[in-house]
Order: structure tokens, then C-alpha cells, then sequence
């Protein structure tokens, strides 16, 4: 398409029905939750905290029965006066029917999100679910067959979009200050605390994560789908495992390696996750072993690992514009630099949210650093933020990033106000709905197809079952 494609201003104003969180009937939604990792504990807190007079849990459901107890003592420490109910996963439909659930929250494992939210729809509830909304094109095209028969809604937590320093940069293009965008570059890189994690877990897998352009990615891309209101159009990715792995251990030379870092004698190994050293990981997933064979601190330098730890992506977008991006899990430092070029202009950002992993104080545990922000930095790089723009022929100048509190510069307490309150008039059009969901992997599943063939891929040949740039089916 030769025009910009405009994301029509219902979507902007968050009033139409992919995007907008139903009307309440009664005063308090009934949730079941379903999934109890790490994730979880985010919703809970909020359902018992700032949101407990416009929500209430009522039951909790994972396949590991030592994490659903877990949370029902994090529940009686919030002040719940009783245990909440839990289910097997098995017995969703059968839960939601007979309990009046009008909202399920999916914090599950990636490859099991188009199950439970095409299962919660067909039963009658609405869904949030955390990134990625699925990983593969069978589950976008299930999901998307639900919502049409169903008429509910789905919304993917997107919180990154609520970050400030994102929202100032979707202001300054939102606003025209750079003119029309022609090209955006977008450099991530996970450091060797954040970036080793995803290998030591289930994401390890492909058939688990759909590898990190869909698990970690999806962030990225609907951030740049976000900024520039476009729909990507062709994707052609190149990337490998090139540093984590037993084979690339081997050709450095790294010698025998344990199966799990929560092991006594193995002395120091920067990259070895201890669980014990941190009472969380301890009590959510060591002592709950027992329940499911769960192994959180797999070493990153074993075999079995299918995913690829550098990666970079052009993308074509239908408005004309075209999208730079890489991805690298094993950096020294953490954060993100973008630059998006317009026809009037440049707008740059630069975020550091972990300046150095330093074995001597750094605390490994603390494995994503804009959810919960740590103070290591060095001499020359400090943690920090900044947005600059310049216009043509003009000087640069900063545009001020104020953050609020809590993870990712308040963002995440923004989300939650939309998620349980329902979004107001929000001209940024920050809450993100189904399609979203799909612009977003669409991307990652693109980019996985031309790391197998070799080859440019078009979004609308992958057969997704819904065309991305209308919404429609």
C-alpha cells in the first residue's frame, strides 16, 4: 500500500470491541486465574490492593498444586480472610459456568495460551492474557475463529506501551514533530543476568516460546506497530545460537557443565542460578519440584536449547516505512536504543535499565531490571533514560521522561488501572485488544519462517485468519 495505513481513531480512542474492556454489570468482576508463575502475583496484589473494590478473585488453577499454595498464603497475607477456590486446568469450562467467571487472566506458559483462551471464551468469559497472545499460526487462527463466534474480548497486557519514556516518544510521532516516519531502528539487548534466564527455563524450547521473537519480541514490535500506527507487511530475519548452548560451550572451551545451577560444590560461575540464594525462587519453584518436575535453574550451556540468542529482523510496514531490529541475550549491560527518522526530522531514544553486571555486587535474582529497578552501574555507563529530538535544520533538544512508581516507571499500575477500571479516552490508544495481539507475533512468526526457508515472508500469506490492517475476519 502506497499510504500511510491509519489505524481507524475508534481504535485510538479505545471504543471499539477489540480494544474496550466491557461494561460492569455488578461491582466486582469475578476473575479466575489461571497460571500461578511468576507472573501471577502482579494481578493478585492489585486484586487485593488498589483494585479489590472493582475485582474479586475467585479462584486460582495451575497444574503444579505446590504454586496454587504459594498464593493462597501470599492471598492470607493481603488480608483475604479465606482461601480462594482452585481447579484443575482441565475443568475450566465446567469452573467458569458453574461460578459466573466473567473474566479469566492467562499467566501460563506461551504454547498453552490459545487453549485456555479459546476454552475461556467458548465458556462465557472475557480474557487477559500476558504476552505473547499465542506462538504459532494455528493459535492466532483458533483465537481469532473464538472471538468472531463468541463476541468477547481479549486483551494482551502490553505494559511496556504505559512505560513513560514510551509513551514520550509515541507523543512526539503521534504529534507529527518528526513529520511522516520513514524508518525505525530498534536495538535490544538482554544482559547476562536477564538474557540468561530465558535459556535456563522453558522458553529454551521453540515449541514452548515460539523462541524469543515471539516471547520477548512481541513487546518490541508492538511498541514499534504502536508508535508509528502501522501494520507490518514483510519480515526477513537472520540469527543463530551463538553463545548459549553445549556446542558453543564446547568450542570455547567451557569444560563439563552441571545439569542445574542449584547444585553444593560449583564454586563461582557467574552464570549459575542458585534458587536457594533467593527465598522466592526458593519457595515458588524449588520446593514445588516435587509437584510437576519443574527445573528452574537449568544451565544455559546445556544441550536441548532450540531458540536463538542473536537476532536481526527487517520489516516492512504497510505505510511505506521500514523497521531495523536486533536482538542480543548475552550483552554486559541491559537496555534498549531506538531511533525513528521522519520526513521533518529524528527522534532518538536511549534506555539503560542495568549499566553492568558486575559478579561482585550484582544480585543475579533480580533478573529483569525495568520491572524492578536496580542501581548497578560503572564509570561510564549509568542506569538512565533520555529522549532527544532534532528537527531539520534545527538544534537538538531533550524531551523530559517523568516516571511514576512502581515496575517500568509506573507503567505497570497505569495497565492495571485499565485492565480492572476499563479504559477511558486515551489519545495515545495505549490498551491493546486481540489484533493488537496478532500484529505483534505476526512479526515473530514471520521472522521464525524466513529463519527456516531463508526468505522474505508476507504477513497476509501466513493464513492468520484475520486481516491485520482492517481487523476484520
Amino acid at each position: 500500500m502506497a499510504n500511510m495505513v491509519n489505524v481507524d481513531s475508534a481504535e485510538t480512542r479505545n471504543t471499539s470491541a477489540e480494544t474496550a474492556l466491557p461494561s460492569r454489570t455488578s461491582p466486582r468482576t469475578r476473575i479466575a486465574l489461571i497460571g500461578t508463575g511468576g507472573r501471577s502475583e502482579m494481578y493478585i496484589r492489585a486484586i487485593y490492593g488498589q483494585h479489590a473494590d472493582v475485582a474479586e478473585l475467585i479462584a486460582l488453577s495451575d497444574v503444579n498444586q505446590g504454586r496454587v499454595d504459594f498464593y493462597q498464603e501470599l492471598i492470607k497475607e493481603l488480608g483475604g480472610t479465606e482461601p480462594v477456590a482452585s481447579f484443575a486446568p482441565g475443568e475450566l469450562t465446567d469452573f467458569i459456568q458453574a461460578n459466573g467467571i466473567e473474566r479469566v487472566i492467562v499467566t501460563t506458559p506461551d504454547y498453552t495460551h490459545a487453549d485456555y483462551i479459546v476454552e475461556a471464551l467458548e465458556a462465557g468469559a472475557d480474557v487477559v492474557v500476558e504476552k505473547p497472545l499465542t506462538i504459532d499460526v494455528e493459535g492466532c487462527r483458533r483465537i481469532t475463529e473464538a472471538v468472531a463466534k463468541t463476541g468477547r474480548n481479549v486483551v494482551v497486557t502490553f505494559n511496556y506501551r504505559y512505560s513513560p519514556r514510551n509513551t514520550a516518544l509515541k507523543e512526539i510521532i503521534q504529534n507529527g514533530v518528526i513529520g511522516k516516519v520513514t524508518s525505525v531502528d530498534f536495538s535490544w539487548v538482554l544482559d547476562t543476568v536477564h538474557g540468561a534466564d530465558y535459556f535456563r527455563r522453558w522458553h529454551r524450547e521453540k515449541k514452548n516460546s515460539g523462541g524469543l521473537l515471539i516471547h520477548k519480541a512481541s513487546h518490541h514490535f508492538d511498541l514499534v506497530n504502536w508508535w508509528i500506527n502501522d501494520v507490518p507487511e514483510r519480515v526477513f530475519a537472520s540469527g543463530g545460537l551463538r553463545f548459549y548452548g553445549d556446542k558453543n560451550a564446547a568450542e570455547r572451551g567451557l569444560g563439563a557443565r552441571p545439569e542445574r545451577g542449584t547444585v553444593d560444590g560449583l564454586g563461582h560461575d557467574p552464570f549459575r542460578l542458585d534458587m536457594r540464594e533467593d527465598e522466592r525462587l526458593k519457595a515458588l519453584y524449588l520446593d514445588n519440584e516435587k509437584f510437576d518436575g519443574y527445573i528452574r535453574d537449568q544451565d544455559v550451556f546445556r544441550e536441548g536449547i532450540t531458540i536463538e540468542d542473536n537476532l536481526a529482523l527487517v520489516v516492512d510496514y504497510q505505510g511505506g516505512s521500514t523497521l531495523s531490529y536486533s536482538l542480543n541475550a548475552h550483552s554486559p549491560w541491559e537496555g534498549y536504543r531506538v531511533t525513528v527518522n521522519g520526513t521533518e526530522g529524528r527522534a532518538e531514544l536511549e534506555v539503560v535499565e542495568r549499566a553492568a553486571v558486575q559478579s561482585s555486587t550484582d544480585k543475579k535474582t533480580v533478573v529483569d531490571p525495568s520491572a524492578t529497578p536496580i542501581e548497578e552501574e560503572d564509570a561510564v555507563r549509568r542506569n538512565g533514560e533520555r529522549l532527544v529530538v532534532q528537527r531539520h535544520w534545527e538544534a537538538a533538544y531533550e524531551v523530559p521522561i517523568i516516571n511514576g512508581e512502581g515496575g517500568h516507571g509506573g507503567g505497570d499500575n497505569l495497565l492495571l488501572s485499565d485492565l480492572f477500571n476499563g479504559p477511558g479516552i486515551d489519545p495515545l490508544g495505549r490498551p491493546s485488544g486481540y489484533i493488537d495481539g496478532l500484529r505483534s507475533v505476526s512479526v515473530g512468526i514471520a521472522g521464525n519462517k524466513s529463519l527456516d526457508t531463508d526468505l522474505p515472508v508476507r504477513i497476509s500469506e501466513l493464513g492468520l485468519g484475520v486481516d491485520l490492517s482492517r481487523g476484520q475476519a
